[in-house]
């Protein structure tokens, strides 16, 4: 659960610096580093809910592109 916590930060704040660059500057180097990083994120989050639950709910939940790690938790925290 401690990786899927901290992926799932990465991942949602990977997605907010990316988005910013886009809105503002539009830095190629933020571009091609926060990328990856956000891809990789979010993979480790979909890898980690499938792989510790069975709750189709948390499973679909991971598959939401930015935002997902953190439904994914809240759905695990509420389930117990």
């Amino acid at each position: 659960m401690r990786a899927l916590r901290i992926a799932a930060q990465v991942e949602a704040g990977s997605l907010v610096l990316l988005l910013a660059n886009l809105c503002t500057v539009h830095t190629e180097v933020i571009t091609s580093l926060g990328g990856p990083v956000h891809g990789t994120a979010y993979l480790i989050i979909i890898l980690a809910v499938w792989r510790t639950t069975a709750a189709p709910a948390a499973r679909w939940r991971a598959l939401i592109p930015g935002i997902g790690g953190l439904l994914a938790l809240r759905r695990l925290a509420a389930r117990g």
